[in-house]
């Protein structure tokens, strides 16, 4: 059984996690937050907003483009939050 997504997962753990992975932050222009990370093939960047906690939607959201990009189960990332 996957695990819920949690409700409660602030701007800062999600981006400690995804630093984790590679990510680092590039830039914060207002309430947003540009990570980014770079391969071989290419660069890839991902914009999170800088509350907390973050809304359910934004957050699965942000979740499933990085373990797309990182070819990694979601459920992953969410275990490490």
């Amino acid at each position: 059984m996957s695990p819920k997504t949690p409700r409660n997962v602030s701007s800062t753990n999600l981006i400690k996690v995804l630093t984790k992975y590679g990510y680092e932050v590039i830039r914060q222009k207002g309430s947003h937050i540009r990570l980014s990370k770079t391969t071989a093939e290419s660069t890839y960047n991902l914009t999170i907003p800088n509350h907390d906690p973050l809304k359910l939607g934004t957050l699965s959201s942000i979740l499933s483009e990085a373990a797309e990009h990182l070819k990694i189960d979601k459920d992953e990332l969410i275990e490490k939050l």
